[in-house]
């Protein structure tokens, strides 16, 4: 089982590039009103979702082995990342209903795209901290 928690570096990253890659198909679709970069972002989220839930049950395995501190910084990243994959999940399923095109489910696929981005970088960045300490981004 050390394994699989030993996976959530290789997986984790996936996922983030996935969401982030949708975000800006999306938003190209919302400026152009071009399908095709609508489509390219749903295939995106929906692929980033599944690796989403992946890494997180991967992250929680990690976090439970022996010689992890429970700080408050890795219990807010696996907070974070956990509810970042399940609202990814959110997005993926909220898919089906912007693809009606109805404002109503773009709304909601819209909001759920932006909001698992946003929690997707927050819990990234936490990572970060946790592996490369808090200056990690100063040179």
């Amino acid at each position: 089982m050390a394994f699989i928690g030993r996976l959530h570096l290789l997986l984790i990253h996936f996922p983030i590039a996935l969401v982030i890659a949708a975000v800006a198909a999306e938003g190209a679709a919302a400026v152009t009103a071009d399908d095709k970069w609508h489509m390219v972002a749903v295939r995106n989220v929906r692929a980033g979702a599944v690796f989403a839930v992946l890494a997180a049950i991967a992250g929680w395995r990690l976090s439970l082995e022996m010689g992890m501190d429970a700080s408050p910084l890795l219990e807010w990243h696996r907070w974070l990342g956990t509810i970042g994959g399940f609202v990814t999940f959110a997005a993926a399923i909220a898919t089906a209903g912007a693809g009606s095109r109805s404002p109503l489910g773009v709304r909601s696929y819209r909001i759920a795209l932006f909001a698992a981005a946003a929690l997707v970088a927050v819990a990234a960045h936490l990572g970060g901290q946790l592996v490369w300490g808090a200056n990690f981004l100063r040179p």
